[in-house]
Formats: structure tokens, sequence, C-alpha cells
């Protein structure tokens, strides 16, 4: 297959010009006969298929590049972007909890966020400062991370499911000098409060737990009511590219990492789901994805922040509760990971699943065998189906519906989003050379690790890392496009099509999913070895139909059939509540989808 070069790029020009229905000459079209008969129909083919696709795509990217410029030039941050959102409509809902019914407009937002800055700057805390915050999804932890960004305090974001080693861990490594947490999660805190600093300063939001208050513990919420609701009289000197915030990601060996969010990828993530899947600010977005990571806080989120867009939010997906919920509160968009898609497939059929208003689902992880499915049973007009990771550059997003596709890249135009799927060997997952020592490009139809162009001053392409030097390091090759250049290494891998379209393989690493959660199996490795007296513990995910994760050791290809292997194998009955033997019949029942797990 010819390769987009140099030399067809007159050729683009005129078929993007007759597909505008701008006129073009006799010449032109002789020109362009005599490229068809030499071979160049294929790349002609191409372009006739894809040349809307990536002229829109073009478009987004335009679009969201010029505000991003707009506000480095003005040193805007994301707070201030939100203020003027606010002033504009202070009555309009931004924040509804499901779970409760309680609703925050933008100036009462506005006002909470403005008491968290006040409070932590009256209590000594200064820009560069750290808090961790520890808290189910609600209106109050937009509000806490807002205002601690208003006095430029970064804060970072624990996952509410982590316990004792890694949540000691993830708070240790943040150099957090305040932790705030809600009083559903005092059990959690207490039993790591003898590994946490006696420095540090511990505050309660919410209602208190059957555990009480915890020594040296103070209660947030009196406070704020104390503090003052004004805005900063003199707001910290803070740009695009300084620190916002954290978001641990799991780590495909170890414990979970610090992702660096800066103001100016906080916009990028938000603007480009915004322009690419054309949201408006008349929509309503269902958010039930957790607050701590990417796609529930920046993606979802981001949208009321920075666009003026109500966002619904509840704390715990419910496949019983969602469509209720969509149809309650008029939701237009609704985000999603593959697990929610299934859930709400194996739910009987209900009313409400016939009456909502959505016309558009975001998210990533929609399994092609039921991504028609899906659309037709719940009548869901859009998919927006993207790729992309908290701290990656080189994000994806499928625009135009195409199932299974979870992106792509113009095969016209391909330096001007510079990603692309280099070989790897399959086991090490080692990037190949060629002979000049650069990373070898894959063809249509290979598999390939997906890798980014890293550019500092481009805030597209720029890649921050995380709070570990060493970790950052790890994620960053050179020589890759060209010599001494350096490139984001995704660490998954996709394959392309001729046409561009991009499509979810493989995750590189030591990790599986767990209802939504990317899990190191490093970490479970840990406990497991704690439980067992320190024993060597080897934990390695297996090959389970209808789940996302296929790996390649021999322990693997073993799998969980117990005909293949002479170890005693066990699984988590979630009914029982504990772990059961795995017999030939439970195995037989699990295949066959009779057992589920």
């Amino acid at each position: 297959m010819r390769a987009p070069g140099a030399g067809s790029a007159s050729v683009v020009s005129l078929v993007l010009l007759w597909l505008l229905g701008l006129p073009w000459s006799w010449s032109a079209a002789a020109a362009l006969g005599v490229y068809v008969g030499g071979g160049g129909w294929r790349f002609l083919r191409i372009v006739c298929k894809t040349a809307r696709r990536d002229l829109f795509g073009l478009l987004v990217l335009i679009r969201v590049r010029l505000e991003l410029r707009h506000h480095q030039r003005a040193r805007h941050t994301i707070p201030r972007i939100f203020q003027v959102v606010a002033q504009q409509q202070p009555d309009r809902l931004a924040l509804v909890d499901a779970g409760s019914d309680v609703c925050w407009t933008f100036a009462q937002l506005d006002a909470y966020s403005n008491a968290v800055a006040n409070l932590f700057c009256q209590l000594g805390f200064t820009p560069g400062d750290v808090v961790a915050i520890f808290l189910e999804g609600r209106p109050e932890f937009v509000g806490l991370w807002l205002g601690l960004a208003k006095v430029g305090v970064e804060a970072a974001l624990l996952n509410v499911n982590l316990r004792r080693e890694p949540l000691a861990f993830c708070l240790g490594t943040s150099g957090a000098k305040a932790l705030i947490f809600g009083g559903e999660l005092t059990a959690a805190v207490a039993e790591v409060s003898g590994q946490l600093g006696k420095s540090l300063l511990k505050f309660c939001s919410g209602e208190l737990g059957p555990e009480g208050i915890l020594p040296d513990t103070q209660l947030l919420d009196p406070l704020l009511k104390e503090a003052s609701t004004a805005p900063l009289a003199q707001p910290p000197d803070k740009g695009m590219d300084d620190r916002l915030f954290y978001i641990y990601t799991s780590g495909t060996t170890g414990l979970p990492k610090a992702a660096i969010v800066v103001h100016s990828r906080y916009y990028r993530i938000a603007a480009f789901g915004h322009h690419a899947y054309s949201m408006q600010v008349a929509d309503v977005l269902y958010d039930c994805l957790p607050l701590y990571h990417t796609a529930g806080n920046i993606m979802g989120v981001g949208q009321c922040l920075i666009y003026g867009l109500t966002v619904v939010l509840r704390k715990k997906f419910s496949a019983s509760r969602f469509w209720d919920d969509c149809v309650k509160y008029n939701c237009t968009v609704v985000q999603y990971i593959g697990e929610i898609c299934r859930y709400l497939l194996k739910q009987p059929v209900r009313e409400a699943e016939g009456r909502h208003r959505v016309r558009l689902a975001v998210g990533n992880g929609l399994r092609p065998a039921i991504w028609e499915e899906f659309t037709e049973r719940f009548g869901v007009r859009q998919i927006g189906e993207f790729y992309g990771a908290t701290e990656c550059n080189c994000s994806i997003a499928n625009m135009d519906g195409k199932v299974g596709s979870c992106g792509f890249n113009s095969r016209i135009l391909p330096h001007v989003y510079p990603i692309q799927l280099v070989k790897v060997n399959e086991d090490t997952m080692e990037l190949l050379r060629d002979a000049q020592g650069l990373c070898i490009p894959c063809q249509a139809g290979e598999p390939g690790l997906l890798v980014g162009q890293i550019n500092q001053q481009d805030p597209l392409r720029r890649f921050d890392g995380y709070i570990s030097e060493s970790a950052t390091s790890k994620k960053i090759a050179h020589s890759v496009f060209r010599k001494g250049d350096s490139a984001y290494i995704s660490g998954d891998v996709l394959v392309m099509d001729e046409l561009g379209y991009m499509y979810f393989r493989d995750r590189s690493g030591d990790t599986f999913r767990w209802r939504g959660e990317n899990v190191s199996t490093t970490e479970v490795e840990g406990v497991l070895s704690r439980l067992l007296g320190q024993t060597d513990v080897a934990v390695y995910g297996v090959a389970v139909p209808g789940t996302f994760k296929i790996q390649k050791t021999r322990l693997q290809h073993e799998g969980f059939d117990p005909r293949q292997t002479s170890d005693r194998l066990f699984f988590l009955d979630l009914k029982q509540g504990h772990y059961l033997p795995l017999d030939q019949s439970v195995y037989t029942r699990i295949c066959s989808g009779a057992f589920a797990l």
C-alpha cells in the first residue's frame, strides 16, 4: 500500500476542493488521472473516505489550540475560567448529586470554593503546597479541589478504594501537608493513622461515620461556614502550565503513581471532548464515574467548570438507577466505561430506557461485540469512544461513530498530530529499531505500541509525567520519529486500519481490570504475601470469556482451567463473600456465562 507523502499533497488539495464543492480545472483533472493511473488510486480512496472526518478533526484541533493559546497569553487558570462562567450564569445548576438530590448553582459552587480558598489561606497554606482529598464523589469534592486551586494549593486526589499500605504510600509520596477525608472513610484513615506524620493536618468533611471523629482531626464544615465566600483579594500568580492537581494511576508494576495534571492539560482534555462531540451549554451530562479519575473529574466535570454545562453526579454506578436518573434529570449526555455498558445490557428491559433524552455516550472500553446492541436497545445516537490516559500526549477520539474504533489519526496529514504505532517485541514490549536506530512504524493491520512525540512548548504535546522522576523517565523514549527527539510511551497496543481508524488491542504490564479500576498485580501480591506470612506470591492475569485482558506467559496460557494445572484454584464468590475452590464444574459454568464473577 502506498503511504501518503509529499508527492500526494497536490492530489489531497484537489480532492478536498472537490469534497468542499469548490471548482477545479480540466488540467487538474488530467493530473489526477495520471496519478490514479500510476497506482495512486489506493491513496485516493483513502482521501475520499476520510477527508471529511479528517477536516472535522483538524477543525477541532485548531479550535482547542486557539482557545488554549488565548488562555495562556492571558495567564488564565481553571479557577479563573470557572469564575467567568459562574458570573455569566450564577443561577444555573452546576452540579447535582443524584444520590441526595442536592443541587448546587454556579454561584453556590463559586462561593463554596471561595470559602475553601480563604480558609486554607488563613491556615497558612501557600502556592505549591499539597493537600490530599479522600472523598466520595459529590459536589463538595469539586468545590474542595477547585477552592484549593484558587489559592494555588495542589490537590492529591486519592482513590477511595485505597486501604492500608497503598493508602499510606499514596499519602506519603504526595508530600501533602493536610488530608481532607469524608466521614464515610473515617475507618480507612484510622487504619493508617499510625503511619502518617504528626505534622499532617486532618479535616473531616460531611457527616461522621459510626467511628466518630478521629483524634487530632478538625471538622471542616463548621470552619467553612465561618470563612469568607468572597474571591481572594490577591489570587496566586499561576498560569496554564502550572500544576493543578495529581491523579493516581495504577502502576503496571508496583503501587499507584501520582500523575501531574497542569491547568492546560485539564483544559485540553475537557475541550477536546466538548468540541469533538459538539456539546452545548444546554446539555446535561450524567457522570457516575469516580471523581478521583480523569474521565469523571476532567472529561465530565470539566464541561461544567469550563463550558457551563450542568453535570449530574452519582458517587457509584447503579445499573438499576442509571436510566431513571437520566430521565429524572433530563440528561442528554452520559459517560461510560465498558463495564457499565455490559451491566446495563444485562438489566431487564425497563420503561425508563425508552423515555430518556440521551443522544451521546462518551467513554472508553465499549467492546465491538456489544457496541451496536447498546445503541439499538437504548436508542443512543452517538458513541463517543476515545482513548487516553491521565498523563498521555497521544489521546485520540472516535468522532464519526465508526463501530469498535477508539479514534483515528489522519492518513492524509499524519504529521499534524504526531502520534504513531511502532513495532515492539511482544514478549518484552521493548521498542524495535531500524538500522538508523529509529523506531519502526507499523503498517495498516499491524499491532503496535502507541507513542506521542513530546514538545514541552506545545500544550497539546507536552508530557508532565509523575511526582516520581524515575517513573517519568520510564515513560519516555528517545529517537523515535527522528534522531534525538523524545516521545511518550503509552504502554498500550493498538492496531490501525487502512483508513487510519485505531482499535484498542491490549495493555502491556501486569495489570487487570476490576470494576472499572486498573489494578496492579504487584499490589495484590503484596497483600497476599503479608497474609501468608511473607511467602513469595505470583499474581497473574488470565483470559476469562467476556473480560478485557489477555496475557502471554506460560501460567497465563494455562488460564484457570483445573485440567491444565495441578495447583489448587480458588475464586471469589460475591454472594457468599469469600473464596471457594474452583473445580471443573464451576469452571464450565463460568465459561458458559452461567456463573457471574
